[in-house]
């Protein structure tokens, strides 16, 4: 069983585009609209083909992946098809994903966490009931 999702045949159908001719016309029509779109100071439509079947019965029936490609195309404020990137899934595996963490923008004791804080503890208790509750338990 064979599960596909995406373009079927895009790496035969991006050899049909050509850089500084193909337009958003011809993309539409040979690929379809784009699985996801972004806008920086050109557009970026990116097209995916995925395929994936079940694995032997050692892995207990567990879908694979044997098939994931990417196609990124790069289309200026004309319309015209500018860049043109193509992966597969051996390409993905060289790709580096960078692995350091972003600190948070406060500290316990900044006005901002207390701030919140205070915020959170009014939502979740409104009338102060759950604090007298912990006072009586305490000094029981």
């Amino acid at each position: 069983m064979v599960k596909h999702h995406g373009v079927p045949f895009l790496e035969k159908k991006q050899e049909m585009l050509i850089i500084n001719k193909s337009n958003i016309n011809d993309i539409k029509t040979i690929l379809g609209n784009p699985s996801t779109t972004s806008k920086f100071n050109n557009d970026v439509w990116i097209y995916i083909e995925r395929k994936q079947t079940q694995s032997k019965i050692k892995n207990m029936g567990r879908m694979k992946i044997f098939k994931n490609d990417v196609l990124v195309l790069e289309i200026d404020n004309y319309g015209i098809l500018k860049k043109k990137d193509f992966y597969n899934k051996d390409d993905m595996k060289k790709i580096k994903i960078v692995e350091t963490t972003t600190e948070a923008g406060f500290k316990k004791n900044s006005f901002i966490y207390e701030f919140m804080s205070s915020m959170r503890q009014k939502i979740n208790d409104p009338l102060g009931q759950r604090a007298k509750k912990r006072k009586e338990i305490s000094q029981r």
